[in-house]
């Protein structure tokens, strides 16, 4: 089968130890053993994802300077997007608090430097994604015609974050404010599980996945929402290297998924949203 991996990060050193030193992941690191994740070369990561039938892993950038003080990671982004274009596709993270910066760079992160869309992290901007600061962004992704990737979901013990910046339903409002943005919730907006699903349903334009969270409480609410409500409308992401992306697959391996629902969540998806 055919696969997408909807949110990955190569774990190469410069990318492990950007995450376990940076300001706002330092404590999570310590309370999901990252310490213990694997550094590998870029070469020996692509041929592990050939080996497990990955055809494109999605690799998005993530900015929360103004917030946490610490640098963006797209210039990894974009090297290992340049270095292997076949096998990586990328969205460049964006600060909100940057104001018209922002919305310049996130122009010549679509026109010059060929990423796919942008990706924006609200719980890390301390402001939830319907916030004022958002909206020149969203604009600005509907004229170039590119999706926006927001994280909504909270990970544990970082400074200064709240849970209510990851609520799907701000999600929602986006989503009715912009009808022709294409937009991928990450982490299955946990654990707001319910919400997630219904924004998901009632918004032709709203994506997600549920990466992180395959094996938590509630997930047979995700399952179930795969089978008979959104189908078409949940990716397969792994968040590597924060779960190692063979256990997300076989956590995905266990889920009692329909027929055919299966090949549209592991790649078919994916596709339509990047244009494949």
């Amino acid at each position: 089968m055919k696969i997408i991996d909807f949110r990955f990060r190569p774990n190469t050193k410069a990318i492990i130890d950007g995450i376990r030193n940076s300001a706002m992941f330092r404590a999570s690191c310590e309370v999901i053993g990252f310490d213990k994740r694997k550094v590998q070369p870029l070469p020996e990561i692509v041929a592990d994802l050939d080996k497990l039938g990955v055809e494109i892993g999605v690799i998005t950038g993530r900015d929360a300077e103004t917030t946490y003080g610490f640098p963006s990671n797209n210039p990894d982004v974009l090297e290992f997007c340049k270095t292997y274009p076949e096998k990586f596709v990328g969205f460049w993270g964006i600060d909100p608090h940057k104001k018209m910066a922002a919305v310049r760079e996130t122009e010549h992160a679509v026109r010059d430097l060929k990423m796919k869309g942008i990706a924006i992290d609200p719980y890390l901007a301390h402001c939830p994604a319907s916030d004022a600061r958002f909206y020149p962004l969203y604009s600005k992704c509907c004229e170039l015609n590119c999706p926006v990737f927001i994280t909504m979901a909270p990970p544990p013990q970082v400074p200064g974050a709240i849970i209510e910046y990851a609520d799907p339903r701000d999600a929602d409002k986006v989503a009715r404010d912009f009808p022709e943005l294409v937009i991928i919730m990450s982490h299955g907006g946990y654990p707001f599980v319910m919400e997630a699903i219904y924004t998901c349903l009632r918004n032709a334009n709203v994506y997600m996945d549920i990466s992180e969270y395959e094996r938590a409480p509630m997930v047979n609410l995700y399952v179930e929402a795969m089978n008979k409500m959104i189908p078409d409308k949940v990716v397969f992401a792994s968040a590597h290297p924060f779960v190692e992306l063979k256990d997300a697959l076989e956590a995905y391996k266990d889920f009692d998924l329909a027929p055919g629902v299966r090949e549209k969540i592991m790649y078919e998806n994916a596709a339509r949203i990047l244009g494949i």
